[in-house]
Parts: C-alpha cells; structure tokens; sequence
C-alpha cells in the first residue's frame, strides 16, 4: 500500500507495538485500511512480548477525519453500504477484544470515526488542538456504529449533546471533562513526554494483571459483535436515503 491510498505501520520498541495510520485526506479512512488497522490489532495479540499498544496517526493537524468520504460516496447498495460502515465496527471489536491495552495519542482534530477510535482506547492522551466533533447527523446518517464505544466512556448525555450537535467542535477541555481524554497537554512535545514516562511505567507492570484489567474494563460487551454490524446496516440504509444523497452533493460541490 503507497502513501496516496494510506498507510498502517507497527514498530515495536521493548514491550510496546506503535501503530501508526496514515491517509492523505486527513488520516481518514478508506474500507482497505480500515480492515489492515483492525488486521494489525488482532495479529499483536500473538506477540507475547507485546504488552501495550500505542495508537497515533502522523502529522499535526488532524489525528482522523473518519470514514473516507469518497467511499460514502461510492456506496449504492444495501450491500456497499454495510460493507462500508462495518470497517469501523471491526476495528473497534479488534480494539474491544486485545488482550492488549490501547493509549490513544490524540495530536488533532478528531470526527466521526476518529471520535469512535478515541473511545475504544483505553486510556488517552492528547493536546489542546484535538478538538472532536460528531457530524455524520448534518449528512442525514447517524454515528450509529461507533455510538456504544462513545457511550461507554463519555455517557448518554454528552454523546447526544455531541450528536444533535452535529456542527459543532467541542474543545479538547471538553472531551477531557467527559472522560473521552484522560490527558491534555498544551503542545505535542508536552504530550510525547508526558506519554513517554506513563507508559514505560505502565509496561513495568505484571502482563497478566494488565491483560485481566482489559478483560474487566471491557466486561459486557460481547453483544458488540452483533450490535456493531447491526448498526453498520442502520447507517448503509441511510447513506442511499434522497436526504443523505442530496446533502452529500452539496457538501461535495462546496
């Protein structure tokens, strides 16, 4: 895969796999990458070396855009479409079920999509620029399929505030305050410290404690195997609605 269509790479350095995307628009992510991400979780939980697991993205505006928006537009079946939005729900079971557990490292701005990837992290650290955003409401869809990772970690009443506000950025002070971020930093060299010391303190621990914690933080989601492609067919079935299509026009012609 050359850079255009985007990029998944792992380097692992002592007890810790950093797995680091990226796509030309915006780190956003086409159906391929999204499956080679979820592929590159699942296959760490064979190196028993491995005891955590970073999740970063390069460059310094956006951390992820989501779902790649000429995909969505490509999408003109019920089939394509459920394809097409089960990409996030596989990472984020991929993310649910590692015995590993996952640090986001947020240097940007974050949308649909990479909201949900922020949520399925375990623990997050980010900067004051990683603002988040909940848009897919404003094209006639929903974040059905990354809705259950943000639910759990920020709760109900800020998920729907972010959703009905669809338009709407909400600071990184913000999401920190709802417990999607458990750091923020004011630079990324503040938060590349910051996360340095948290984790080599944190590969330090019994594997086998950390790898029960995981299975406890995650206790009563194993319905997400269902919910989630459940939920990709929600939102495959909106994606082909007159509404959707038509605003999805108008947000390309701008």
């Amino acid at each position: 895969m050359n850079k255009e269509q985007g990029t998944i790479t792992v380097l692992v350095k002592e007890s810790i796999a950093y797995i680091t995307f990226y796509h030309p628009a915006g780190n956003s992510f086409p159906g391929i990458l999204l499956k080679d991400l979820a592929d590159t979780i699942t296959s760490l939980n064979k190196n028993r070396e491995v005891t955590l697991i970073v999740l970063k993205s390069e460059g310094n505006k956006t951390f992820c855009a989501g779902a790649s928006f000429d995909e969505l537009l490509a999408v003109d079946n019920l089939e394509k479409g459920a394809v097409f939005f089960n990409g996030f729900a596989n990472v984020i079971n991929a993310m649910r079920t590692s015995d590993k557990i996952i640090i986001g490292r947020i240097q940007g701005k974050a949308v649909g999509g990479g909201v949900g990837l922020a949520a399925a992290c375990d623990y997050v650290f980010a900067t004051e620029e990683a603002s988040v955003k909940l848009s897919e409401l404003a094209i006639g869809i929903g974040p059905f399929v990354i809705e259950p990772a943000v639910s759990r970690k920020i709760g109900i009443p800020a998920t729907s505030e972010m959703t009905l506000n669809a338009t709407e950025w909400k600071t990184a002070a913000w999401a920190k305050e709802n417990k999607l971020y458990n750091e923020v930093f004011g630079s990324v060299v503040e938060m590349d410290e910051a996360l340095d010391q948290w984790i080599q303190r944190l590969a330090s621990y019994n594997p086998e404690a950390l790898y029960e914690m995981k299975k406890v933080l995650w206790q009563d989601t194993d319905h997400w195997e269902t919910l989630l492609p459940e939920r990709a067919k929600i939102s495959g079935r909106l994606v082909l609605s007159e509404f959707t299509v038509n605003a999805l026009k108008q947000f390309k012609n701008k």
